[in-house]
């Protein structure tokens, strides 16, 4: 496996689920940036959920579990807002350790409208 293989996975898994994908790169994290399709003053949560969404059928699969850093953008300069997905949190939600309830609860109290946290 290249390289190019995980952050072209994860493109596709994300625009799989409706996510308008404008940057992707892997290091320590993932960092995310998309094009919401929900332009309001507030992030749509749902559109949240389809993103967390790829990334946990993702670690169902080959992918190792990676923290997400996620920036949802309106246009090129204007961002909505930042969430976060933490690699602990995967692995717990993959073990049933965790629920849908309580991981969305988690992911939406990094939630940071405006920009970055």
């Amino acid at each position: 496996m290249n390289d190019l293989e995980p952050v072209t996975d994860i493109e596709e898994a994300l625009r799989g689920n409706g996510i308008s994908v404008e940057s992707v790169s892997l290091d320590e994290t993932v960092s995310l940036t998309y094009l919401t399709a929900f332009p309001d003053v507030k992030p749509d949560h749902g559109e949240v959920g389809r993103a967390v969404t790829a990334f946990l059928d993702l670690a169902q699969d080959d992918w190792e579990p990676m923290t997400v850093e996620a920036t949802i953008i309106r246009s090129e300069d204007d961002v909505q807002a930042t969430w976060r997905l933490e690699e602990e949190w995967i692995q717990a939600y993959n073990s049933y350790a965790l629920d849908d309830e309580d991981l969305s609860e988690r992911v939406l109290e990094t939630l940071y409208q405006g920009g970055t946290a």
